[in-house]
């Protein structure tokens, strides 16, 4: 892939043109990339979540449109929402109303940037990577509280207000629970993390560490059994319950965008990445992310929403102890072993 940039790159040089038409190019491509296996990944996703639901609460679930398990169905939907109306409140903020679903899917797009998919298969391997992942996932709250505030509706700003006091409650044992690998490695690169993990996954040393993170990550993307900012029967959807169309579209896009990233970087931190036998290094990364998107839905259909209490008291009085006692223990290992 370098080599194929660098033939790229001297073509326009050779040419006499600037170099950031062709580092133009590139980004406008790699962006196209990315959205296409987003919009790709996510309508899978969506039609997956309703057989997994379905199979679950022993029904068939879509069977109709496209023929074979109604595998188009997401799709349908794609265009249905494509052509409602886009109503916005009387009393709303014209501006942040539009920007909100933006800013949302903007920040959970972002975090494909430093995905290792495969051996040379990631965008940028940036030597902070997984700070980059930390201080980007948290920008998707700034939307959600847009959203509902933007929207003059005491269900929106309820919703909203509940999905940033999840977000800073979680966001805390979840930074705390990858420390253990990145001690470990000495890397925060996505890659030397992922190619540390060639003889053993760090899921083995740092089970402790995976179990809080998955935890902290399912409540980041407000899945059940911690989807309090969307609580149908409190808040009738939350913080979007005035959006239609295309806007709310965009959310729901984010949302399993959003699966997807919390998803992959797991794989990386703690399942070996690429790592595995037989089959390419590419999917086997897809796999494992699957795997626990898989586990999400799973989660979702099986267990019960939790009141507002013992979320805050799971994340405050559990995990974080818990995720400070995973990260002395691994200090203490490093530190007797030299």
């Amino acid at each position: 892939m370098e080599d194929l940039l660098a033939n790229f790159y001297s073509v326009f040089e050779t040419r006499g043109l600037p170099l950031f038409i062709p580092q133009l190019i590139v980004m406008v491509v790699v962006a196209t990339v990315v959205l296409i296996f987003t919009a790709v990944s996510v309508m899978f996703m969506v039609w997956w979540e309703r057989k997994i639901s379905a199979h679950i609460q022993v029904r068939f679930g879509p069977m109709r449109v496209g023929g074979w398990h109604g595998w188009a169905q997401s799709i349908a939907d794609g265009i249905k929402l494509l052509i409602k109306e886009d109503i916005v409140p009387d009393g709303a903020d014209r501006l942040v109303f539009a920007l909100a679903p933006m800013v949302v899917f903007a920040a959970a797009l972002t975090a494909y940037v430093i995905i290792p998919f495969g051996p040379g298969l990631i965008v940028s391997d940036l030597n902070i990577g997984v700070l980059f992942y930390l201080s980007i996932s948290s920008l998707t709250v700034v939307g959600i509280i847009m959203a509902g505030w933007s929207s003059n509706n005491k269900y929106s700003v309820l919703g909203a207000l509940r999905s940033a006091a999840q977000a800073v409650s979680y966001e805390v044992p979840l930074v705390v629970s990858v420390l253990g690998v990145i001690m470990t490695v000495g890397s925060m690169s996505m890659t030397r993390i992922v190619e540390a993990q060639q003889q053993v996954w760090f899921v083995v040393p740092q089970l402790l560490g995976f179990l809080i993170y998955v935890t902290a990550a399912i409540a980041e993307c407000n899945r059940l059994p911690f989807d309090i900012p969307e609580a149908e029967s409190e808040l009738v959807a939350g913080f979007h319950v005035e959006y239609s169309g295309m806007r709310f579209a965009i959310f729901f896009l984010a949302e399993y965008a959003n699966m997807f990233t919390v998803s992959a970087i797991a794989a990386a931190l703690f399942l070996g990445g690429w790592h595995g036998p037989l089959l390419p290094g590419w999917l086997w990364f897809l796999l494992k992310t699957y795997f626990l998107i898989f586990v999400m839905m799973w989660l979702r259909w099986t267990l019960a929403r939790l009141r507002v209490d013992q979320l805050m008291n799971l994340s405050w009085k559990f995990l974080l102890p818990l995720a400070f006692l995973n990260m002395g223990i691994t200090g203490l290992i490093l530190v007797l072993r030299g």
